[in-house]
């Protein structure tokens, strides 16, 4: 993956792993180089694409990455906007975009996970019987088939 070394992803995954010991919610990240429209339409996209509205509480989220274009968008699943603040991810969108501004996009990814977890834990803690739904691993959307 160009835009992330190795370490870099191993980070990004151990994150999302780290983030989800806090809440039920399911966070994935997905990037791809170019978006021609919206960004937050190209992740709704993707977020029924990749399944992510099959979780069991609806509380998925997806952490959309265009990065040549440098846009994203943040969405999460229905169960989520039925209990959250409209502006729930303004404090995260602004954390990720300050590191995207000057290029570190691992340090804006790794940002916006850990804040996702952590306001996510307010409305859907951690349960002892949770069980991990989705992949922890990136999704390069420039070589994933559906």
């Amino acid at each position: 993956m160009a835009i992330f070394t190795e370490e870099e992803q191993e980070l990004i995954a151990a994150t999302i792993a780290e983030a989800e010991k806090l809440t039920s919610g399911e966070i994935r990240i997905a990037i791809e180089k170019r978006c021609s429209g919206e960004a937050y339409d190209r992740a709704t996209e993707y977020f029924f694409k990749l399944d992510m509205d099959k979780t069991s509480d609806k509380n998925g989220v997806l952490i959309y990455l265009a990065y040549e274009d440098h846009k994203f968008a943040i969405i999460g699943d229905s169960g989520i906007y039925r209990v959250v603040p409209e502006d729930f991810w303004e404090t995260t969108q602004i954390a990720m975009k300050a590191h995207f501004a000057s290029g570190n996009y691992a340090g804006g990814i790794i940002a916006g996970v850990k804040l996702a977890g952590e306001k996510l834990a307010i409305f859907f803690p951690y349960a002892h019987d949770d069980v991990n739904e989705l992949p922890n691993d990136i999704i390069d959307m420039d070589k994933h088939k559906f």
